[in-house]
């Protein structure tokens, strides 16, 4: 059910004399759910809608353009966050300290947040009517967390008896037309190796299909009492970049792609720009670099600018920061930058990503840097969507008067990153 609580002016609903309070039943006789449901008749030219006014119960026979809208905006979407059913060996989640601010232990797995914001999400929730709601609505594309395609090794890693269907589900969605970006989080031992050909192998054959990310588990250094797992080093981290490759020759296609942290513990370069594509797994830490350093060399140009700047980042981020930070120094005169690594205590030294520094550590290691510069400049991949908190609930404020320091905050992007270290002015100032 959908409470409708405002009218657009002009707009088909007003012309069905639609009012608000009234009550959206259903569409076709499906049940109208949530949001997804009016989004997606909102653009189809024909259908059947149920709605109760007050007492009573209309009909409505619409017909429109596609270019038409209802015009309706609801008291609620009803897209209440459905959570995870799974117990991984590998959750991140389970690896977070106590005390840390709610939102940070939510364990999502909702199918409805992955069409609309590419979740990732594993589908052992996902019932066979909801699967048929997936297909009717086309909700594509779709990020799936696979692991592993061996039904019993996956019930094992996600330590859930229906985790088995993994297959049978993708090759409906794929045979209705949905397209399916996947993922394999990696545990060292458990479904790489031969594990991963085979998952790979399953996966490439269904025609949905159309990438998998592969990646490895984030290891805290709260696992007391959790699945002992061991991280990937040089050796380990080559072999995996070796297999998949292998992998992909043999197809004759980029469908398994790696993320970056596999190349940077293997010490080995990443990937260049074209290999990627369309980027689809680029939120997942796939093609990362690449990707920066493309929008960062699209965007040179020579400019000058009296400032020293010290930029702090994860381990991994550092050899990357500090190519492009050498480049912008050359290509803008008066400009000096330090960039720094700081080791996450927070969470354990396993941890290397830039995006899971807190305040903390970011300070204690501030406050003891031996050189001059004028401002303290940070990835917004620290941050909340806000830009104003880290992980630990430091506000950006409160980490610039301990530290005494102006904050720059920058985007995550190579151009943001360029033309934010060269000039006052937003990024978005300069592109008007």
């Amino acid at each position: 059910m959908l409470k409708i609580s405002k009218v657009d002016v002009g707009s088909v609903g007003e012309e069905l004399q639609l009012n608000i309070g009234d009550e959206i039943l259903s569409f076709d006789g499906y049940p109208a759910e949530d949001l997804l449901d009016y989004l997606y008749y909102d653009e189809q030219e024909y259908f059947v809608m149920e709605v109760k006014s007050g007492e009573e119960v209309v009909e409505f026979e619409v017909e429109k353009e596609t270019d038409e809208t209802l015009g309706l905006t609801f008291q609620s979407d009803n897209l209440q966050v459905k959570t995870c059913r799974n117990d991984c060996i590998f959750c991140f989640v389970a690896q977070m300290p106590e005390g840390m601010r709610d939102t940070l232990y939510v364990k999502d797995d909702d199918y409805r947040q992955s069409f609309l914001c590419g979740n990732y999400v594993t589908l052992t929730n996902v019932s066979d009517r909801e699967l048929d709601r997936i297909i009717r609505l086309k909700l594509s594309p779709l990020y799936v967390s696979v692991h592993v395609t061996d039904g019993e090794i996956r019930k094992k890693m996600l330590r859930n008896r229906f985790a088995d269907r993994i297959l049978d589900q993708l090759k409906a969605l794929s045979d209705a037309g949905i397209v399916i970006n996947t993922q394999v989080v990696l545990v060292r031992g458990v479904n790489d190796g031969q594990v991963l050909q085979k998952t790979l192998t399953d996966l490439s054959g269904i025609e949905g299909v159309k990438s998998c990310a592969v990646v490895p588990c984030g290891i805290t250094r709260y696992r007391e009492g959790l699945t002992e797992i061991a991280d990937y080093d040089m050796q380990s981290s080559a072999e995996v970049i070796a297999l998949v490759k292998r992998f992909n020759d043999g197809i004759g296609r980029n469908f398994a792609i790696i993320a970056d942290d596999f190349y940077l513990k293997a010490q080995a370069p990443v990937e260049p720009f074209e290999f990627y594509g369309d980027f689809d797994q680029l939120e997942n830490g796939v093609g990362m670099n690449a990707f920066f350093l493309h929008e960062f060399r699209r965007v040179l140009t020579k400019k000058h600018y009296d400032k020293t700047f010290l930029i702090v980042t994860g381990v991994a981020s550092k050899p990357l920061i500090e190519t492009a930070a050498k480049t912008t120094e050359a290509y803008c005169e008066g400009l000096k930058i330090y960039v720094e690594a700081v080791e996450n205590r927070f969470f354990g030294s396993t941890v290397t990503c830039t995006g899971l520094l807190v305040g903390k550590d970011v300070a204690e290691f501030v406050e003891k840097f031996p050189y001059h510069y004028d401002e303290l400049v940070l990835s917004s991949a620290m941050l909340n969507a806000e830009k104003t908190l880290f992980l630990d609930d430091m506000t950006v404020e409160e980490l610039s008067e301990k530290v005494g320091k102006k904050i720059r905050i920058l985007p995550c992007d190579g151009a943001g990153f360029f033309n934010g270290l060269t000039s006052d002015k937003k990024e978005s100032d300069e592109n008007e």
